[in-house]
């Protein structure tokens, strides 16, 4: 049967499986346009559609919001969840702390991060003091606090990497941009996500950009990837492969239809960003980066060996990845 007729089955089948009873998948996401393939996902049930075609049992996803990486995985790591979908340094550092027990499924995105402040003072990473701080999602194994690590060595010397780690402080976006509008607040610099680094950009006296993720790694960079500990993707194989098909189904519905994936962006997290602005935010350089294929993240992990953070120094990218998600030709 064709993926086409599945979907519209599945779509009219969907109620019925879900008072049958049938198996939940859990997956997370974050309040961010950086995750609107997985409100695509949902709201077009992909997963469940890519999941009756292997010949899986009925699924029912359920997509849970978290404010930031840490608590997700705890809660993965907990039982709780099933797959969380967050920055790559989460995955890389669950992979060496467990011994490879945590593997990769799917990037979903790699459009820009960007650190901005209202400070004026602050033109360039060599203007931070140790009083400046600089709000990010997880100290110090967030993608932008990794991020900020990588620029600090290639700044001061490799030995100073963490030279700016004291200058942290773990907040929401949404909390964050929060912060940076309020000038008595101490956290004048957000390394942001998107849509909040356009409206902080356009609403926040003073706001500008001090550098961004492909300054400081040459090009893009994945910042979300959907990851699980290898004893469930071990025991549901078909719906790691679904949730792969899934993220590769929804990259090309936000590039075929991007006013359709932001409408249903909208709805499912609640933006209130008008679609329009939306759209012009996507015609930006590097806001249509989504694709399941990771970016950046040999570097990062290699990065994070180098100074202690991983135990375990990876080779190739496809040892943090499961072995179904090996051709889609990351790095």
């Amino acid at each position: 049967m064709r993926l086409r007729s599945v979907l519209a089955l599945v779509l009219t089948l969907l109620p019925g499986l879900a008072l049958a009873q049938a198996p939940t998948m859990k997956i997370t996401r974050q309040p961010s346009i950086i995750y609107m393939p997985q409100y695509v996902m949902e709201q077009r049930h992909m997963v469940e559609a890519h999941a009756l075609a292997l010949g899986a049992p009925p699924v029912v996803t359920e997509w849970l919001t978290f404010a930031g990486g840490g608590s997700a995985t705890d809660a993965m790591l907990a039982g709780a969840i099933d797959v969380v979908t967050t920055g790559p340094g989460n995955l890389l550092l669950l992979w060496d702390r467990t011994r490879g027990g945590v593997k990769g499924i799917a990037a979903s995105s790699a459009i820009p991060l960007v650190l901005v402040s209202r400070d004026p003072r602050l033109k360039s990473l060599a203007d931070y003091t140790p009083t400046d701080k600089i709000a990010v999602p997880t100290v110090r194994v967030s993608t932008q606090a990794v991020l900020l690590q990588i620029a600090a060595g290639q700044l001061f010397g490799a030995e100073h990497w963490g030279q700016m780690d004291g200058n942290e402080v773990q907040m929401s976006h949404p909390d964050a941009a929060v912060a940076l509008s309020n000038p008595r607040h101490e956290v004048a610099s957000h390394f942001s996500a998107p849509p909040y680094i356009f409206s902080e950009l356009r609403t926040v006296p003073g706001a500008h950009i001090v550098t961004t993720d492909r300054d400081i790694m040459g090009g893009p960079l994945t910042n979300a990837v959907s990851f699980a500990t290898t004893k469930w993707g071990d025991a549901n194989p078909k719906l790691v492969q679904a949730l792969k098909d899934a993220t590769i189904e929804a990259a090309a519905f936000i590039h075929e239809h991007p006013r359709d994936a932001i409408e249903i962006y909208r709805a499912g997290s609640g933006d209130k960003t008008p679609t329009d602005d939306l759209l012009d935010m996507m015609h930006q350089p590097g806001m249509d980066d989504y694709q399941a294929k990771p970016q950046g993240t040999l570097r990062t992990a290699q990065h994070m060996a180098a100074i202690g953070t991983l135990k375990t120094k990876p080779g190739a990218w496809t040892e943090y990845f499961f072995p179904v998600s090996h051709d889609l030709g990351g790095n």
